[in-house]
């Protein structure tokens, strides 16, 4: 594992160490470390929206649409039961 040095203003350092203090997080380092956790789920998730954003429309979905997916899964698991 690398270490970073950060520099931080009284009023966010404060803040990083109430969220520690609050038991949310063991150190400060958990914390960022899920923020940054967090920021690239994110950038994912973006990048997946503006994909489908970018990408030819298709069916609607409709009721009808998740009555097949739910199909679907009940026929995976009868499969999947018996195997």
């Amino acid at each position: 594992m690398s270490t970073m040095n950060i520099s931080l203003p009284d009023t966010l350092k404060s803040f990083v160490d109430e969220q520690v203090n609050q038991g949310s997080y063991g150190t400060s380092s958990e914390y960022v470390r899920e923020l940054i956790r967090k920021d690239q789920d994110r950038l994912q998730l973006r990048s997946l929206l503006l994909a489908g954003a970018a990408s030819a429309p298709t069916a609607p979905a409709d009721p009808a649409y998740f009555e097949g997916l739910r199909d679907r899964l009940r026929k995976a698991a009868k499969v999947g039961a018996r195997g």
